[in-house]
């Protein structure tokens, strides 16, 4: 048994003389007074962009005029920050490109790392820059696997259903009436990997979906929420039979060129292009490679997979505006130099490409 002695100053020594804090001298900790982050955001600049919203199967500006966005994503806003690069100059060059919608990926090990707090504030620099510039914003939960199961890809796609409907509650709560982010994209790429990742059905993801849907609207009824579906966010085929049970959504797919193999149009239409009759379609991902080590057989692709998603209304968003991520679109920060399938997209951005 440790025998205790009260000395002076508020400290007490045991037995072996170590001195030792007393109540009366420790700082408590007050647990009682913790808040969530995410307190709304309250821009005046939050209504300065139309409100975009889904009709039939079309994204529509306040006037219902059909809105077919073309846009790339950005890497990771810790990544960015990290690397010197966050700030509005940053999205001054993505506007140059064309683009009229920047899809911003939140990578859960970042959003831990630097702490939800912390995070807000890079988003929000991005949400008033974006406005300014004319730019909306498709807010993405970038992880990679089997939420049902909760095994994933790599270690920075680790997340949790608890956190993720916790992070898509604290974004809900924080954008709520800010037009200017127009998309929560909801879970990036689930897969089952064949069923490496575990097994998932279709009807445990919708329900997951659907409770997903439910958090946000209790906070944001107007942002429009991205399902995406199996294999990597390209399958879409269970919309046939299940859809999503909720009002003014948008599907995603991600149709890189190694999904199927040529010819890719029949394809593309069995796998995701049906579903354009029926819902707003939009390809948050996708890209290609070039040089040395980029399949011939896909060389064709860029224009090809352009005509497609326009030519049925499909929105899209190329990855990637880092000069570090594949296939990025830029060889450089330093001037942000083009790579060659970034001028190709730079041309498709600006309605080029026929």
């Amino acid at each position: 048994m440790a025998l205790l002695f009260v000395c002076s100053a508020g400290f007490s020594r045991d037995a072996s003389g170590t001195p030792r804090q007393t109540a009366q001298n420790r700082k408590p900790h007050e647990w009682w007074k913790g808040q969530y982050p995410g307190e709304p955001l309250k821009s005046p600049n939050a209504k300065k962009l139309p409100l975009i919203s889904v009709r039939g199967n079309k994204f529509v500006d306040a006037n219902g005029n059909t809105v077919l966005f073309r846009g790339l994503s950005i890497s990771d806003p810790d990544k960015i920050e990290g690397q010197g690069h966050w700030n509005k100059e940053h999205f001054a060059k993505v506007q140059q490109t064309g683009a009229r919608l920047v899809r911003i990926p939140v990578h859960p090990i970042a959003w831990r790392e630097r702490t939800p707090k912390a995070y807000f504030a890079l988003l929000d620099q991005a949400v008033e820059w974006c406005t300014d510039l004319g730019l909306y914003i498709d807010l993405d939960w970038h992880s990679i696997g089997n939420l049902e199961t909760g095994v994933f890809q790599d270690p920075m796609y680790e997340t949790s259903k608890a956190e993720t409907f916790q992070f898509w509650r604290l974004v809900s709560r924080h954008f709520a009436g800010n037009n200017t982010v127009a998309f929560y994209e909801l879970f990036n790429e689930p897969t089952t990997y064949n069923n490496q990742l575990g097994p998932a059905s279709w009807e445990q993801w919708k329900r997951t979906n659907e409770d997903l849907i439910a958090v946000i609207r209790a906070f944001d009824a107007e942002k429009i929420p991205l399902v995406a579906g199996f294999d990597w966010a390209y399958d879409l085929t269970p919309l046939h039979v299940a859809p999503i049970q909720a009002e003014g959504i948008g599907y995603v797919t991600h149709p890189y060129p190694f999904k199927r193999s040529k010819p890719w149009e029949p394809k593309w239409d069995e796998d995701f292009g049906f579903a354009s009759g029926r819902y707003p379609v939009i390809a948050t991902e996708f890209g290609f490679w070039t040089g040395s080590g980029a399949n011939p057989d896909y060389a064709d692709y860029g224009p090809r997979i352009i005509k497609y998603l326009e030519s049925r209304g499909i929105s899209w968003v190329a990855w990637i505006y880092d000069p570090e991520w594949e296939p990025s679109l830029i060889t450089s920060w330093d001037g942000y130099a083009p790579s060659e399938s970034g001028k190709f997209f730079i041309d498709a951005l600006q309605g080029k490409i026929k």
